[in-house]
């Protein structure tokens, strides 16, 4: 999908989810979802394929979630490619974060019309897949993975234990609402203005990622592996904490099921951090 170049570009990446997943139904008891999620995290990490990842994240999210019993039809595969391709709004299904996140992943939530808790836990498993104490090869701190200026700009005491820390996990959930926001609003104004083309979400995702200058530039979200691999790889986890392709029973809350991040002591899953640089310079975008 070619996330900033409006519908044309949505409607392409639609089209060829339905027709994988059209084909995939007709065998679904011949595919593995571990073996499936396991190629997906391959390509994540080595390549950053995200062009490429459309149809292999439907298949995933179909066929290793939604109806618990492993059954999968014509209805289920509307509906995941329905909520992956949408704004990410509605309720977050509590049962698939940790419990004691739920709250703070609902408030993060509701600062602003264009993010919503579906967003945020998705784009958490993204960066830190709820690492609190996780540290990124570049300093990202925390279970949002931002640098430290960009923390230091948007975190506050929102647990109110008398100290501002990006590995506070309230502290550093709200933070990130907080910069997801400002983003967003800085790309409506990019699309009012003519100066981009894409969703406001996808824009402030890739902002995120990429930093908000190198979307400026792109007049969208840019046509690179990495930016566009990390607005398809936070989409693929909607359905999930939407509640539409929810984890099997007993699967631990916020974890992918069939996914072991690969560990580095004491730093965590280092493949899902993302670049210090071009994330602070979103913050210098604003």
């Amino acid at each position: 999908m070619s996330a900033g170049t409006g519908e044309s570009g949505e409607g392409g990446t639609s089209t060829a989810v339905r027709n994988t997943i059209a084909a995939g139904t007709g065998c679904g008891c011949l595919l593995s979802p571990l073996a499936l999620l396991g190629t997906l995290v391959v390509i994540i990490i080595i390549g950053g394929f995200g062009v490429l990842l459309a149809p292999l994240i439907a298949l995933i999210l179909l066929f290793s979630g939604g109806g618990g019993d492993g059954s999968a039809g014509a209805d289920d595969a509307d509906e995941v490619i329905a909520v992956f391709n949408g704004d990410g709004g509605g309720d977050l299904d509590s049962s698939t974060v940790p419990e004691d996140l739920v709250d703070p992943i609902e408030e993060a939530g509701e600062l602003c019309g264009a993010i919503g808790p579906v967003v945020i836990a998705s784009q958490i498993e993204r960066e830190s897949g709820f690492n609190r104490e996780l540290v990124g090869e570049n300093g990202e701190e925390g279970i949002s993975q931002l640098p430290p200026a960009v923390f230091e700009k948007y975190g506050e005491d929102d647990d109110d234990n008398d100290k501002t820390s990006a590995f506070d996990a309230e502290d550093s959930i709200m933070a990130q609402g907080r910069h997801l926001c400002d983003l967003a609003d800085q790309a409506q104004r990019m699309i009012d203005a003519n100066e981009a083309t894409g969703s406001v979400l996808d824009l402030a995702l890739a902002g995120y990622h990429v930093g908000m200058d190198a979307v400026r530039a792109a007049r969208g979200v840019p046509q690179t592996n990495e930016a566009q691999g990390y607005v398809l790889a936070v989409r693929a986890q909607f359905a999930k904490y939407a509640g539409v392709a929810a984890p099997p029973p007993g699967a631990t809350p916020g974890v992918t099921p069939g996914v072991t991040p690969d560990v580095t002591p004491g730093t965590g899953p280092g493949p899902t951090a993302s670049p210090s640089a071009s994330a602070a310079s979103a913050a210098s975008g604003v």
